[in-house]
């Protein structure tokens, strides 16, 4: 899936030479994560060369992707040194069976104890379970050190296909009173948006209603306009696609990636000024290619982007 080559040899990747770091960037760029596929996976060589030393990374679990593809890339990654957090999506998961026995792959052979619940991105589950809730019920993820679940700063039409965010924000009251039961850290995991300011007026409202899970907010790594306008429709983002489709407008940029600067410098712009601001971490979504996303951070994220290799 990646859009642009580098001619660098991974060792000497580092900041664009001359190129000053904003150190609200930086601050709010410290202990990001990163998603990546199995298949994505493969793509990168060496994790270590791209990735900071204790990033986490989320493995997503697509509709048809063997269980046995997934462990495998766990335990790659368990071995380069990076904590796994795989996803479980609970449409595609057909029973209690099932669940245990990922589970058990998980921690028998990569030493997983974080996981991502989500409900899946399928129409029609395939068996018991339909909400990452029920996954929760389950008591299956007891032993745990952390748990994860989706968050909408733009809405989901699959909860709430009238609009609005009822459906959304009554499952996340759900889920803050499943985290004061549980002995493991929680937080939520965004879908990507475009716009700070969305972001900072869906984060307060829930703090504002009594959720005060920590927010790990979805960004879009660099890619080409077109790539990001598919997967942003795709993946149902919400009002802040209008970013993009400004920019499309210029038919000069179409072919140029459109990176996530702006969103993120605002963003720790209103960290910095905000330290209480419910977002504590960024988390990427690599639609341009993991090595693109993590030159990006490390082009803009000073000592708290540096790969463990050259830590």
């Amino acid at each position: 899936m990646a859009l642009l080559q580098f001619k660098k040899k991974p060792a000497e990747a580092g900041p664009v030479q001359g190129q000053k770091v904003d150190p609200r960037v930086e601050a709010f760029l410290e202990d990001y994560s990163i998603e990546v596929m199995p298949r994505t996976a493969e793509k990168v060589e060496n994790f270590r060369d791209w990735l900071p030393a204790g990033s986490r990374v989320y493995i997503a679990h697509i509709e048809g992707t063997p269980i046995e593809d997934m462990v495998a890339t766990a335990r790659r990654l368990a071995r380069e040194g990076y904590p796994v957090m795989p996803h479980f999506p609970a449409r595609i998961i057909k029973d209690r069976a099932m669940l245990q026995d990922w589970i058990t792959r998980y921690q028998g052979e990569a030493g997983v104890d974080q996981a991502l619940m989500l409900a899946g991105g399928v129409d029609r589950p395939h068996g018991d379970f339909d909400s990452s809730m029920q996954l929760l019920d389950t008591g299956l993820f007891g032993d745990f050190k952390r748990l994860h679940v989706a968050g909408h700063p733009e809405g989901n039409k699959d909860i709430d296909p009238k609009g609005g965010n009822a459906n959304v924000d009554a499952a996340l009251r759900w889920k803050q009173r499943f985290s004061e039961t549980t002995d493991a850290k929680m937080a939520i995991a965004t879908q990507f948006a475009f716009e700070a300011q969305p972001i900072i007026d869906w984060a307060d409202s829930l703090k504002a209603g009594g959720i005060d899970l920590p927010i790990h907010i979805g960004i879009a790594g660099p890619a080409k306009l077109q790539t990001m306008i598919k997967f942003a429709m795709a993946c149902g983002v919400g009002p802040s696609i209008r970013v993009l489709q400004k920019r499309a407008k210029d038919v000069s940029k179409l072919l140029l990636p459109f990176e996530p600067t702006e969103v993120v410098t605002r963003l720790a712009a209103h960290k910095a000024a905000n330290p209480d601001f419910n977002v504590t971490n960024v988390h990427f979504f690599p639609l341009g290619g993991i090595k693109t996303s993590a030159q990006w951070a490390i082009d803009h994220g000073g000592a708290s982007a540096v790969p463990a290799s050259q830590s």
